[in-house]
């Protein structure tokens, strides 16, 4: 796949409330979440309906080109309309350089979608993943592989509850 910038002029207002992702989705389309993590970015889809959160298989991250390319493979085939990506806030809400990481990728990957970003404040995703994944008997070393597609998927399922709540 090849990667296309897009033109300010092309692009939407790419970072928005999580509240305006649903109105922004044409039908049939997805949301995507995404755990940024140093090594892997963990992938998780929703169903259409925006109730159900499914892990994907985690992109290795090599440099930011071959990262993109990837992922805007995988939003691709999932239909996706709308991506929701943790934001790794510490603990007393302030934004550390995992923060500010993120939101440069963010700045970074909108120049290559016009997909609408939302952040989603990822506290404590990891280590629940990692819970859910022990209680469902699953082994060290799979965890491993596993663990930052399911933190994604919890972000998601988080951001899916918020606006299942909200009607």
């Amino acid at each position: 796949m090849k990667i296309v910038v897009i033109r300010e002029e092309q692009r939407a207002l790419s970072v928005v409330q999580l509240e305006e992702l649903p109105a922004r989705l044409a039908a049939g389309q997805t949301l995507v979440g995404l755990d940024l993590g140093t090594k892997t970015i963990g992938v998780a889809v929703s169903d259409r309906s925006l109730s159900l959160a499914n892990p994907r298989p985690v992109i290795l991250r090599r440099k930011f080109t071959k990262d993109v390319e990837a992922l805007l493979e995988q939003l691709a085939a999932d239909n996706a309309g709308g991506i929701v990506i943790g934001l790794p806030v510490n603990m007393d809400g302030s934004e550390g350089p995992r923060a500010q990481s993120t939101r440069a990728f963010v700045r970074n990957l909108e120049r290559l979608t016009p997909l609408p970003v939302a952040f989603w404040d990822e506290r404590m995703s990891t280590i629940a993943a990692e819970r859910a994944l022990i209680e469902m008997d699953v082994s060290r070393r799979k965890r491993a592989e596993r663990i930052d597609s399911a933190a994604a998927a919890f972000i998601l399922q988080g951001a899916l509850d918020r606006l299942g709540a909200l009607g």
